[in-house]
């Protein structure tokens, strides 16, 4: 089961919501669950350089069916997962990408932002991912 573009499109939407509320600007990216890309906003004046940003962040939640906040501490030094980011082709391990589930609770996708903190990042993609249903 995968995320639908209307699915898509919501999360999007209300990641612009939340990031206009945080007087932010952001790339967001909602992936499905095989990570391919199905729906992209970039605001106004969010930085080009976070347009891949989003889009590793969604692919690497989406990968490992985790938000990436919770893999920043399994790949800091000395730790298991230690130098993944280097592979897969570059992945994103701190926050700002979030799984998306059904109503059912399976995985259907996820949602990549960048373009702020990396807790503003998390708080918009969390809103997108939210408004899922």
């Amino acid at each position: 089961m995968n995320i639908t573009l209307a699915q898509a499109e919501a999360a999007v939407t209300a990641a612009k919501i939340k990031a206009a509320a945080l007087n932010t600007s952001m790339n967001i990216s909602v992936v499905d669950a095989g990570s391919n890309l199905v729906a992209f906003g970039r605001m106004d004046g969010a930085w080009i350089g976070s347009v891949d940003i989003s889009c590793k962040k969604a692919r690497t939640a989406a990968w490992f069916t985790m938000d990436t906040a919770a893999l920043s501490p399994l790949v800091q030094p000395g730790q298991p997962l230690y130098n993944i980011e280097h592979s897969n082709g570059g992945l994103i391990t701190f926050p700002g990408g979030v799984i998306i589930k059904s109503t059912e609770g399976k995985v259907i996708g996820a949602i990549g932002v960048s373009g702020s903190t990396v807790e503003n990042d998390h708080a918009v993609a969390t809103a997108g991912a939210l408004a899922v249903k």
